[in-house]
């Protein structure tokens, strides 16, 4: 189970590297891919949010910056996510209309909860 949770963290984390990394390019090339905090896109504040969490998991160590960057990212989607979904804010979408901050709220909550789970299967393994 944990290899299976281990191996569920990594795709995650690189779908979403993929999918923040594309807005960030065309924010680069257009100057118009994501909403933007003062000067800093977005996305690029997501981008990071998923490239250091990767990287501690695949360290196993400094589970502390794991969750304070998933959890920072998550925040963001969730409110992203809200201000789209009452009409108040605009989130990049993809080809097929679909708000990406949706899908940035799906990919954090799974990489919280799976580190999460991972986590206490560890200490309770640890425990016997």
């Amino acid at each position: 189970m944990r290899k299976v949770l281990n191996i569920i963290i990594i795709l995650l984390s690189i779908i979403g590297i993929m999918g923040a990394g594309s807005l960030v390019i065309e924010e680069i090339q257009t100057g118009n891919g994501c909403p933007k905090l003062w000067i800093i896109p977005f996305c690029l504040i997501i981008l990071i949010c998923f490239v250091v969490p990767l990287f501690v998991h695949v360290l196993k160590k400094w589970n502390v910056l794991y969750f304070l960057f998933t959890g920072l990212a998550g925040i963001i989607a969730l409110i992203a996510s809200i201000m789209q979904f009452i009409g108040t804010g605009e989130c990049p979408k993809t080809n097929s209309g679909i708000p990406m901050c949706y899908f940035s709220l799906l990919l954090f909550a799974s990489l919280i909860i799976s580190k999460a789970y991972l986590l206490r299967k560890n200490i309770s393994n640890r425990s016997y």
